[in-house]
């Protein structure tokens, strides 16, 4: 696996992700990443990882994090966990770009996974995306689809 070069921006449908430390950088305890969320958006599909803490911290704006159907915002200075096995996705509803860290222990999720997914967004120029695909990307990288 190759590391990020520094301020690589990997670009997921509306979200823009940098890695800042990556599981092979500090022997597979933690994952850093920031990523930017568009005012509006409606970004990740449901989903939990059985591997994997992943903690949130709020940079700007405000996202809101819906964990096992109870829904938080999140805001800048504020932190998140989110559990194992627990189901959650995130939107942007609000009208001011939102950015914010994730901190993944273990470092189990890598730039690959963002990498792969991007690629099937691009193949889908604008229509639906290839779910199954991207469901298969998912469970390859530790992370499990919601139904």
């Amino acid at each position: 696996m190759m590391a990020t070069k520094t301020g690589e921006e990997i670009k997921v449908g509306q979200m823009a992700i940098r890695f800042l430390v990556e599981g092979e950088q500090s022997a597979g305890s933690v994952a850093v990443f920031e990523f930017d969320v568009p005012a509006g958006a409606k970004v990740a599909a449901a989903h939990s990882h059985d591997g994997c803490e992943e903690t949130i911290y709020g940079l700007e704006g405000v996202l809101t994090w819906t964990i096992e159907g109870t829904a938080t915002d999140v805001g800048p200075g504020e932190a998140l966990c989110i559990p194992r096995s627990a189901v959650h996705h995130f939107d942007n509803t609000h009208d001011v770009d939102a950015k914010a860290l994730a901190i993944v222990t273990p470092g189990i999720l890598g730039p690959d996974y963002f990498r792969e997914v991007a690629a099937i967004l691009d193949a889908a120029a604008g229509g639906p995306p290839d779910l199954a695909a991207i469901a298969t990307v998912m469970r390859r990288h530790g992370l499990t689809p919601a139904p």
